[in-house]
């Protein structure tokens, strides 16, 4: 099914972009309030797997409509464009750190940035930028966007026609990566911090549910459908769990021993079975809670949605903000007036790009002339 744009699904995405930049500005009042604090999985989820909701979507017309020949192009293409403002992004990013750093003498800006790689060996953090290597903190979705797009016209022929089969090897893969201790590398010895071969799934997964998105809702009562009240069961627990982790003697007290040696530790970089299955359930849920689209339409869920329709351009702006709003907060001696205003400030900036961006687009729309 790839029918017309969903706007709760840049509904979501716009509001994972706030919880992203929220959740990078050390010290931010408002980061308890993200996703992250309620359960195992937090907003990178939401932006992979609605990235490849997106891409599948908007590709997918594309290749029934030109074939794949004319959507493989289009695709590289776009994952150009990633590339390279991929690599100005963190230009960009370090000449603020650099700035903020020399405006704060409490702490070590390009230490926390992780930066002191690029002061230390210049020559070859040039050359790991430009292979994706080199991923200073905030940057490691951008290259992991890029890495996931690129595979896509591997994957969209068989995607479009046999979803069942791309998905049983992308489970594959998702399992064999930590097992096998496949990822790729990154600076200094080190791996992706985003492991693109487990986070694949997540992508793939977005995929196939913009192609089989379902026609026809349950309209049973939700606490009747044993498949919601699991999903629900395991939000509340997991969110239980994670709001322990607040109260190190709280957890310890009620936290069996042998489950948790079971459970941690809990692994982004492999995307880790209780994270995908949290965040799975998290949009089961979320989905049958708002199953129209009426709500999206006030003001407030507009702005959201503005936002992710050009998650792009927002991404990187919540990126340079987030240095400039720990900047802000440590010059104001971390009051938590300051804070609320920084955090508060970069969302309403955000939102700003998202409603310029909407007006250029409607500006250069050509207008149709009616004869006389």
């Amino acid at each position: 099914m790839l029918d017309g744009r969903d706007p709760r699904i840049d509904f979501f995405r716009g509001l994972a972009l706030i919880f992203i930049f929220w959740d990078h500005v050390p010290q931010n009042p408002l980061a308890q309030f993200t996703v992250r604090n309620f359960g195992f999985s937090d907003a990178a989820e939401i932006f992979v797997f609605l990235a490849g909701y997106a891409a599948v979507l908007a590709y997918g017309k594309i290749a029934r409509r030109d074939g794949m020949m004319i959507t493989t192009v289009k695709i590289l293409r776009r994952a150009w464009v990633l590339y390279v403002v991929h690599i100005f992004l963190l230009a960009l990013l370090m000449g603020i750190v650099f700035f903020a750093n020399s405006h704060v003498e409490t702490r070590d800006l390009v230490h926390e940035m992780g930066l002191q790689y690029f002061l230390s060996n210049p020559q070859q953090a040039l050359v790991d930028e430009l292979l994706l290597r080199f991923k200073p903190n905030l940057m490691d979705p951008l290259p992991l966007y890029i890495l996931l797009l690129m595979g896509l016209p591997l994957v969209l022929p068989a995607l479009l026609r046999k979803a069942q089969w791309v998905l049983g090897l992308s489970v594959a893969v998702y399992l064999l990566a930590p097992w096998l201790q496949w990822n790729l590398a990154s600076t200094d010895g080190g791996m992706w911090f985003f492991n693109p071969l487990a986070w694949q799934l997540l992508f793939i997964l977005g995929g196939a549910a913009a192609l089989h998105r379902p026609q026809v809702r349950d309209t049973r009562k939700l606490n009747r459908q044993p498949l919601f009240v699991a999903a629900a069961s395991y939000l509340l627990i997991t969110g239980v769990i994670a709001l322990s982790w607040k109260w190190p003697q709280v957890h310890d007290a009620f936290m069996p021993k042998v489950i948790g040696e079971w459970l941690y530790p809990i692994s982004k970089t492999n995307l880790s079975p209780v994270r995908l299955l949290h965040f799975l359930a998290l949009a089961y849920v979320t989905a049958k809670l708002l199953p129209e689209i009426g709500w999206t339409r006030h003001w407030l869920a507009r702005q959201s949605c503005r936002m992710g329709r050009y998650s792009l351009e927002v991404f990187c702006l919540g990126v340079l903000l987030a240095p400039l709003a720990d900047m802000l907060n440590a010059l104001g001696n971390d009051a938590l007036a300051m804070q609320v205003f920084s955090a508060l400030l970069g969302v309403g900036l955000m939102a700003l790009l998202g409603a310029w961006l909407d007006f250029n687009k409607r500006l250069n729309r050509p207008v149709s002339v009616v004869p006389a």
